[in-house]
């Protein structure tokens, strides 16, 4: 008896293994084929003919000891300090040299800006997985950064974020009242679309795998799509926000702004022609952008105060 027991129990800890044992595979292979790539930079602000003591490279510290980079870029000196700020956080898979195009009409409009490559993206550290709430906690460690440097004004800070990184900007604004507006360039309405979407043009079944990656990622990341869906977070910030989308979008549909904006009393849609990557669509609509900050971030408006 005690013989056939050992036997039933040996038998049942091999199987439990083997279920663990796949568990990790399927685990393992869904952060391989989830895994933003990381692009190095293919010119920074130097580059766009800026003065060498108008651009400083930095390192930031992030969440669990790690390293981010990003570069700052101070107005012209003639500017009056204390400037205000714009801290820019790019999409998956792309970086800081990407949001090139909107330093040089900030700057000369004034406002510092911090280019910040998210972990695992661009200069930054890596770590075993990205997401959007882990591109939410680096602008979180940038905006502390900004507040700590001298002739900028802790509370006249701004976000501008690009797709995953614009969805990051929405969730930490929903959460702290600590910037004075956002932009969000091509930011989508769901997460959950996004994957679904992006599942399908893999021919992944939703039932039953598609439904088990959704959960799983939810699990991995540890937040709910729901909770951090930009659709539910552009209702919860209490400042100005611009939301930049290109008409001829085939990533995002421009429908997702419409919806964003419906869900929120205090965004409004910018159009423009472009498609998801808008690098060449903002510059005609520089100005316009430009204007949303100068308002939102006017030295006689109420101002967040750091504590």
């Amino acid at each position: 008896m005690i013989w056939q027991l050992d036997t039933l129990l040996l038998g049942a800890a091999t199987a439990a293994a083997g279920v663990f044992g796949l568990r990790w595979l399927a685990h393992q292979a869904m952060l391989r084929a989830l895994r933003a790539p990381r692009v190095p930079h293919d010119q920074g602000p130097l580059d766009l003919g800026l003065p060498a003591d108008a651009v400083r490279e930095v390192e930031i510290a992030g969440m669990r000891g790690k390293r981010l980079f990003a570069w700052l870029v101070t107005p012209d000196v003639a500017v009056p300090a204390p400037h205000p700020a714009v801290l820019v956080m790019h999409g998956w898979g792309s970086n800081a040299a990407m949001m090139l195009p909107v330093v040089a009409p900030l700057r000369d409009a004034g406002f510092a800006v911090l280019l910040l490559d998210a972990r695992c993206h661009g200069r930054s550290d890596d770590e075993d997985f990205a997401s959007m709430p882990r591109f939410a906690e680096d602008i979180s460690s940038g905006l502390a950064f900004l507040r700590a440097q001298p002739g900028i004004d802790p509370g006249r800070i701004a976000l501008i974020g690009h797709s995953v990184g614009a969805a990051a900007a929405l969730l930490h604004a929903s959460r702290h009242d600590d910037v004075r507006a956002v932009v969000s360039l091509s930011a989508f309405a769901h997460p959950r679309e996004i994957m679904r979407g992006w599942m399908a043009a893999k021919h992944v079944p939703h039932w039953p795998i598609g439904w088990w990656v959704l959960r799983h990622v939810e699990h991995v990341i540890g937040a709910s799509f729901d909770v951090i869906a930009p659709l539910a977070t552009v209702a919860r910030v209490r400042c100005p926000v611009l939301l930049v989308h290109g008409r001829r979008d085939d990533t995002v549909p421009f429908a997702d702004a419409e919806r964003l904006a419906a869900a929120a009393s205090r965004a409004r849609v910018l159009a423009v022609d472009g498609d998801h990557d808008l690098r060449d669509a903002l510059a005609p609509r520089a100005g316009e952008l430009v204007a949303f900050l100068r308002a939102a971030c006017a030295a006689d408006r109420p101002a967040f105060t750091p504590a």
